[in-house]
């Protein structure tokens, strides 16, 4: 059982405030019998109707955005634009959030959802999820600099990385997979490395591409793409 503004916002319908005042217009009925209160209780089986007509569920949703930089990853930030003035109105209302993160300064793929288990599954480094970056940088990569990436680096202070994939791709150009989310990771991982990153961009996650998305636009996962994270 749930509320019954909860239960119409998570269907896209309105804001909280916008709901409850449906509600307590005589709007919407649960089984047949008109409500009153927006803390009513429904079960998820309910015949809920909204001016008659019933209300059109929806499930979880997985968005994908290519982030801009200048963006912070936050579903709310007082000094600062947030990725969610980049997501359209009607997904808004879906009590969506990041996946993680991505530094303000960091372009590219971030995953917003309200499915907390797909969330969970993406962050949690027990999982082992590939996280793909971009990244041009002072200085050149060499053999030397991927051994001690695939070795596990430790950072000045203190903080120990596992294993990661750093690919040279000439001067001043690499592409990096870690399988974790910490702090400014790459960043951090290449500076301890005597490289400064100037730009970075997440390409991938979890096999996942960014694809030719725009930059500071997103689009819904079809359910084979979410399909993938599971397998």
């Amino acid at each position: 059982m749930r509320r019954l503004d909860k239960i119409l916002a998570d269907a896209g319908l309105g804001s909280r405030k916008e709901l409850r005042e449906l509600i307590r217009a005589g709007r919407v009925s649960v089984d047949g019998e008109t409500a009153a209160r927006p803390e009513q209780h429904a079960s998820e089986e309910a015949d809920i109707r909204v001016d008659g007509a019933p209300l059109r569920r929806r499930g979880s949703v997985v968005l994908m955005l290519h982030k801009p930089a200048g963006f912070v990853t936050s579903t709310d930030d007082p000094c600062g634009k947030t990725v969610m003035e980049l997501i359209p109105e009607e997904y808004r209302r879906l009590s969506l959030r990041p996946v993680g993160r991505l530094d303000k300064d960091t372009e590219g793929l971030l995953l917003l959802t309200n499915d907390g288990a797909l969330a969970h599954h993406l962050i949690s480094p027990r999982h082992r999820v590939d996280k793909v970056y971009y990244a041009e940088h002072t200085g050149t990569a060499g053999p030397d600099d991927a051994a001690a990436f695939a070795a596990g680096l430790t950072l000045g202070d203190g903080t120990v990385c596992l294993p990661a994939v750093l690919e040279p791709l000439g001067e001043g150009k690499s592409r990096v997979t870690v399988r974790e989310g910490k702090y400014h990771q790459v960043r951090r991982m290449m500076a301890a490395r005597g490289m400064t990153v100037l730009y970075l961009r997440r390409e991938s996650e979890d096999g996942l591409a960014l694809g030719g998305l725009p930059r500071g636009k997103c689009r819904e996962l079809e359910n084979t793409e979410r399909n993938r994270f599971w397998n």
